[in-house]
């Protein structure tokens, strides 16, 4: 026999089922976001920034399907399928806890990961297309010269001039424009810290998004695990 707070808790982890298919949007979102934002850092960094994104776009993929076997469990009252939908929301809400914790441990070590790779990169500074690139588009987008000061670059030159793009826009210049320390638009801030902060803000929504989603999944899972006592009880007694 059915009671009313049998149907109340059907109909209440069908509507949480609509809600795990958001937060399945909202994982795919978070996950691309971060891997494309980290993307133009891709020689700078190691395969764990790039995998935990990917790990939570499958994950976002994964929970149509959990939600797709939650809503026919719950509609049909049906145990075996509410169960297996409880144990894969556990899992997904395990795996999004591990990416969480992943994201807030990388963004505190990205200046630590960096650090080797820039001063390298550097060196590369208009020999290679990619790294000439990189340093342009970082000094000009990030308003930063340098890897800790502009300085770094006088032993790449073996000169005091610096890259054109470690200075900002040089009102009433005419001709060739050149940039070093008396330049009054120099970017003097470090190139690494602030690729670091960048990076950091961009991973840390991992942490944020994964802790947030898997809160919601817990009240599912309980709602489900309610259900399925309930279901089984119902069994029971017929």
């Amino acid at each position: 026999m059915k009671t009313w707070s049998s149907r109340m808790m059907k109909y209440l982890l069908f509507v949480f089922n609509l809600v795990f298919v958001i937060t399945g949007i909202a994982l795919i979102a978070i996950g691309m976001g971060t891997k494309s934002g980290n993307e133009p850092y891709q020689n700078l960094l190691d395969d764990r920034y790039f995998s935990t994104p990917s790990l939570l776009i499958s994950v976002g993929c994964f929970i149509f399907f959990i939600a797709f076997l939650g809503c026919c469990g719950a509609i049909r009252e049906h145990y075996c399928m509410v169960i297996t939908f409880s144990i894969l929301l556990s899992a997904v809400l395990i795996t999004e806890v591990s990416a969480g914790i992943t994201g807030y441990v990388l963004s505190d070590e990205t200046a630590d990961v960096m650090r080797y790779k820039v001063n390298a990169s550097m060196y590369q500074y208009n020999k290679t297309i990619a790294d000439t690139t990189l340093w342009d588009e970082t000094q000009t987008d990030l308003k930063c010269c340098g890897t800790n000061s502009y300085k770094d670059w006088y032993p790449v030159f073996n000169n005091t001039l610096l890259p054109v793009s470690c200075c900002g826009p040089q009102p009433g210049a005419i001709g060739q424009l050149n940039c070093n320390a008396d330049t009054k638009t120099l970017y003097k801030q470090p190139c690494l810290q602030a690729m670091a902060d960048f990076i950091s803000q961009n991973i840390s929504k991992i942490g944020f998004g994964a802790f947030t989603i898997a809160f919601v999944q817990l009240i599912g899972v309980l709602f489900a695990c309610r259900l399925a006592k309930n279901i089984k009880e119902s069994y029971e007694t017929v």
